[in-house]
């Protein structure tokens, strides 16, 4: 809609990546130049993590549009939780091979003749691997075990790996990932934009769709997109979209900070409850009633419970005795054999505890309620 209001041949702030938008930060330049270096390198495992909305995506969808198809072939997944079998087979299908069935050998087989075909041609194999905080340890440790692939010297697949900050957390500190952080060449985390940086990301966005001036645009307002935004390109393409949208609407030729505040206000009532929403039913003082006598409550049969008790513990012993007995035997044929036994005498022994843990839990209930009760006569009497 403001698109053809203000004569723009096209959405200037539209959510999905569109390398054609790509615009150099510095955080972005500093990452161009590690996937540069890493890809130069073509081995190993290049990171990218950075947060939601930051830029990763049209950063890479950028860099892919510099690669020859002729000397580069290109596979990119984007993951959900995925274990290692079922890594396995969504790579298989992003290099567009059909494997017959779930079986991951199979699969692992096709993947390598697929590489050593591209190799043979002239070309490299790259990865990219999109939400990789997603992925197990164990699926991460089946993507390194991809690298392991080589005609000869040659590494025949290298991969890009992109994710949240809490995958570079994982990757940092998760002891089943040292193989994998001895193989990463390049890492780089996309930070927000600086303040100084706002005016000319939003400039720049606007004339890639043949911006001239209109609308103009308030100094204030960037500074105040900066700080609502965070630096995040994502937020403040959403900011920006909704102020463009808004000075449409009122037929503005200058956004300022008033139309800016507007939206913020919008944008924030969006996420918050609705004022319709019920409020809630106001409570009544307490009112008391005069103490009445407690309601009988069940008789403790102390023998009773003393006795079970007692056969308990004759119980567990008597099974405990029998697990040690068994455990020390020292022929393993014969452990082998009773092992389903001592598993069941497990089992037993628990069952008996929990249930003479609810029984004394629900005596303790009964005696704490009486001397409640007990208490409260003897202050009611005193007060008399």
């Amino acid at each position: 809609m403001f698109d053809n209001f203000y004569g723009l041949s096209g959405k200037p702030f539209q959510l999905t990546p569109d390398p054609e938008f790509y615009f150099r930060s510095i955080t972005h330049r500093k990452a161009l130049s590690y996937l540069g270096y890493g890809l130069a390198q073509g081995e190993g495992f290049i990171v990218i993590t950075g947060e939601i909305g930051s830029g990763k995506s049209t950063l890479v969808a950028h860099m892919m549009e510099s690669l020859d198809p002729k000397q580069v072939t290109v596979a990119q997944i984007v993951t959900s939780a995925l274990d290692e079998s079922e890594v396995v087979h969504v790579v298989a299908s992003a290099m567009g091979l059909d494997v017959e069935g779930h079986d991951k050998a199979t699969a692992l087989t096709e993947i390598e003749s697929f590489l050593h075909e591209e190799a043979r041609a002239g070309r490299r194999c790259l990865l990219v691997v999109d939400e990789s905080q997603n992925l197990s340890v164990a699926a991460l440790e089946e993507l390194r075990m991809f690298s392991n692939f080589q005609l000869g010297s040659h590494p025949l697949l290298q991969t890009l790996l992109l994710g949240q900050p809490e995958f570079r957390v994982t990757l940092q500190n998760d002891g089943g990932l040292e193989q994998l952080r001895q193989r990463v060449i390049a890492a780089h985390h996309l930070e927000p934009m600086q303040k100084s940086e706002i005016e000319p990301y939003i400039i720049h966005r606007l004339e890639k769709v043949g911006w001239e001036g209109n609308p103009a645009f308030d100094q204030r307002v960037f500074a105040e997109v900066f700080e609502a935004s965070g630096g995040i390109p994502r937020r403040v393409n959403q900011i920006a979209n909704r102020l463009m949208l808004l000075g449409a609407v009122e037929e503005r030729s200058r956004i300022d900070a008033s139309l800016l505040q507007s939206v913020l206000s919008e944008m924030e009532a969006e996420r918050a409850f609705p004022e319709a929403a019920p409020s809630p039913l106001k409570s009544k003082d307490p009112e008391f009633e005069p103490v009445k006598a407690m309601p009988t409550v069940p008789r403790v049969d102390m023998e009773m419970f003393e006795a079970a008790m007692a056969d308990r513990d004759a119980q567990i012993a008597e099974l405990q005795q029998a697990v040690v007995e068994l455990s020390n035997q020292g022929d393993q044929a014969v452990i082998d054999v009773v092992k389903p036994e001592i598993e069941v005498m497990r089992e037993q022994i628990a069952l008996i505890e929990a249930r003479c843990f609810e029984q004394e839990r629900s005596i303790r209930q009964t005696l704490t309620m009486l001397i409640e009760w007990i208490e409260g006569e003897m202050e009611s009497s005193k007060a008399a």
